[in-house]
């Protein structure tokens, strides 16, 4: 990939941070109704567009014998809850899978583009999340995938929240699990003065998932996992998001690391194309979320 074109995804969020500063109070007022108006500042609900069809979030969705628990799909930033999963989504319920996701991390006045507000208010929306599916379910436990932030923040959930208990399995498909510099990006913030304050104020989410933040800082002490859930990390070589792509690797129990490339080395998936078309990481997740029946993944899987 040519240097000038890793950095039009930075530079859009960065755009986007700096254009959620300029949006006027009322834009939101009249985005939002008045059922929205006393909600929080971040992450106020909303009901996923997904819920209205596409073969997943079916509520009457009762888990099968052969796979007993729901599937939480997590989007990532800038992303929602509908078109970051119209690959995988209907690839797993084609599989017998009861499949939801949710939105989360919304920003006043701000629509389509979810996943910014702060990881840890975001990280108490998936907990609510989960309750749900669990209560329409009645299945014990649920697994969990999710991409770029969406394969990180639940890591929060998981250990500070209680999410452990609930949760048996969490897929991470290019998730910013210890931050990322942005392909050097973020080395230019102190270069800007105010550029930081921006992101924090405006688009916590960004700030959050800059390496050495105070987010990341708390999220990693003491260890990357949690006991009694199993984990996965698939990365690509040429993630032009989270960077270097190896630190979206865990380290501790129960862990599985795996470079797409070394599974395809023809696989020439970027951070997002991963997460939204590689049916070569869809495989993998279909492995990691039945291990019992996990079979090789490899180029032919695309046809799988």
């Amino acid at each position: 990939m040519l240097p000038w074109k890793r950095l039009i995804r930075p530079l859009a969020a960065l755009l986007l941070a700096s254009a959620v500063t300029v949006v006027p109070a009322t834009t939101a007022e009249a985005a939002d109704t008045a059922d929205t108006a006393d909600a929080p500042r971040w992450g106020s609900p909303r009901s996923s567009a997904a819920e209205s069809g596409g073969g997943w979030n079916d509520y009457s969705c009762k888990p099968s014998r052969a796979h007993p628990r729901p599937v939480v799909l997590v989007h990532g930033t800038l992303a929602n809850s509908v078109d970051n999963w119209l690959g995988l989504a209907p690839y797993l319920v084609n599989r017998g899978y009861c499949v939801y996701s949710l939105d989360y991390g919304q920003l006043p006045g701000v629509a389509f583009f979810n996943g910014l507000g702060p990881i840890d208010k975001s990280a108490e929306q998936l907990d609510a999340f989960v309750d749900k599916v669990l209560a329409a379910t009645g299945a014990a436990e649920a697994d969990l995938v999710g991409h770029s932030q969406g394969g990180m923040m639940p890591r929060y959930y998981l250990k500070f929240l209680g999410g452990a208990a609930e949760v048996n399995a969490l897929v991470g498909i290019a998730p910013s699990n210890h931050g990322t510099n942005l392909g050097g990006l973020t080395e230019l913030l102190k270069y800007f003065p105010g550029v930081g304050d921006l992101l924090s104020s405006s688009t916590p989410a960004l700030a959050d998932q800059v390496v050495g933040s105070p987010f990341m800082t708390k999220l990693n002490a003491g260890g990357d996992t949690v006991p009694g859930v199993t984990y996965t990390v698939l990365a690509t070589k040429y993630d032009e998001v989270v960077t270097p792509y190896r630190s979206q690797f865990l380290n501790g129990p129960n862990v599985r690391n795996i470079l797409i490339q070394d599974l395809c080395a023809a696989d020439l998936s970027e951070h997002a194309a991963i997460g939204l078309i590689d049916r070569i990481a869809f495989h993998e997740v279909a492995n990691a979320l039945d291990p019992a029946h996990a079979t090789p993944t490899t180029c032919l899987s695309v046809v799988g």
